[in-house]
């Protein structure tokens, strides 16, 4: 199991150090209102025996005790709730191309913070946000060809709060196993954990192939796996550097690696996880069609105690199937979080917000519900008064739009944003066998 990343401990940190000063001040109030009520009490009983002093010619004296901070906190026991909630949110595919790269362009550098502005808000209100990386930190050139970026962009999303970057997918080696060693290391030096890929064989061991992270009290354990590298194979003896579905990757992936999901889970079970997610960058790029292989790999999960599946590659939204009463949740793709945006369906997708409740007396974990937050990638002409392209959120683009902002999306756009919306709910319907 991998030691976690100090910058998300210290993101962690702060977090339960909001929550205990949130806890202190209800304390506080309770205490004052106890307190109040004991003066008011202790008021009008003065006045009582005063009165009654009066009126019998006598006069009594009472001592009244008001209770002191401390003792008052001895008469209000603080016990722990049984119920923890926690939200885990997830993007799509951040896909490196020389649109990608070109949209944080500064002068002599890079800044890719105004491209997120918009969605930064949504991704960083979570206990631990996710997204694919679909590309590589290894120096210029960048862009589509090398599929190598700035390290200014794993800056950017760090201050957005993503806090793990799925790794296992069709662009790890795309600059060789040096490309993908330089990528892992400059995405921990960004605060950031890469899951799924390993810089060696002794890091795989010690990793056991997955990454362990715990959350309010609640053991969560992510693993993730690709169905292949871009039709590369991994060079002998480094074929346990990144989780792979299949045994057959580089041609058919139709043969399902089953020894190496299942090794993986079975170790992952033995730290004993409240809730198991997987990654997986499977299906086929720009076809909604799920195939049989992904449902048996998903039944395979689900055997292994997979309670989440998150699915990316596709680059396009794709159903979500979620069973209430097991709290289970599949989600075939999330679509692209950020791209090209030039082909049908790649120009908007959703941000995944999950709802996971432990309940330690009934001694369950699960997922209990689960928000869509639609968005939508702006390309250089498609806004009037700001050419730059960023993910926006959907809403507020349209009211934007409606309130006439200067920066406001163009008629075209935002008739564009209104069928994606329609969209949207269409393709995250998980469609009954009778409807298909």
């Amino acid at each position: 199991m991998p030691q976690q990343d100090d910058g998300m401990e210290k993101r962690r940190e702060k977090r339960e150090a909001q929550r205990r000063r949130r806890q202190a001040q209800v304390r506080r109030m309770r205490l004052t209102m106890v307190l109040v009520i004991v003066l008011l009490a202790a008021c009008g009983y003065g006045i009582y025996r005063l009165t009654q002093s009066a009126d019998g010619g006598e006069k009594v004296q009472q001592a009244v005790t008001v209770p002191t901070t401390e003792e008052t906190k001895e008469t209000l026991p603080i016990q722990k709730s049984p119920i923890t909630t926690i939200h885990i949110k997830a993007a799509g595919d951040l896909n490196v191309t020389d649109a990608v790269v070109n949209a944080g362009m500064a002068v002599n550098s890079y800044d890719f913070s105004p491209v997120f502005k918009d969605v930064a808000a949504i991704l960083s209100d979570a206990d631990l946000t996710v997204m694919n990386f679909e590309g590589n930190i290894c120096g210029a050139p960048y862009g589509s060809g090398t599929t190598s970026a700035p390290a200014e962009l794993l800056t950017a999303l760090r201050g957005c709060g993503v806090d793990l970057l799925q790794m296992a997918n069709s662009c790890a080696i795309n600059n060789g196993l040096n490309g993908l060693t330089s990528t892992l290391r400059a995405i921990r030096s960004a605060g950031i954990e890469p899951v799924g890929a390993f810089s060696s064989s002794e890091e795989f061991k010690k990793s056991k192939g997955y990454t362990m992270t715990e959350i309010q009290g609640v053991k969560v354990g992510f693993v993730a796996f690709t169905k292949g590298l871009g039709g590369r194979g991994m060079p002998a003896g480094s074929e346990d550097l990144v989780n792979i579905l299949y045994t057959d990757y580089a041609t058919e992936y139709q043969k399902i690696d089953k020894t190496r999901i299942t090794s993986i889970l079975k170790s992952m079970e033995e730290e004993k996880p409240d809730l198991t997610v997987a990654l997986l960058h499977w299906g086929s790029e720009y076809n909604d069609d799920i195939s049989k292989t992904q449902e048996q790999i998903a039944s395979l999960l689900k055997k292994n105690g997979v309670d989440v599946i998150i699915g990316t590659h596709p680059h396009t939204l794709q159903p979500i199937e979620f069973d209430k009463s097991t709290g289970t949740l599949v989600a075939y793709s999330l679509g692209d979080f950020f791209g090209d945006a030039n082909r049908g369906a790649t120009n908007y997708s959703v941000i995944l917000d999950l709802e996971i409740t432990k309940d330690e007396n009934a001694g369950t974990t699960k997922v209990t519900d689960y928000t869509l937050h639609p968005i939508y990638t702006v390309r250089e002409t498609e806004c009037v008064g700001n050419n730059d392209r960023r993910v926006v959120r959907v809403g507020t683009a349209l009211s934007a739009y409606k309130g006439n902002f200067l920066d406001k999306v163009t008629d075209a756009c935002k008739e564009s944003m209104e069928y994606a919306l329609t969209r949207i709910d269409e393709r995250t319907v998980m469609k009954k066998e009778e409807d298909k």
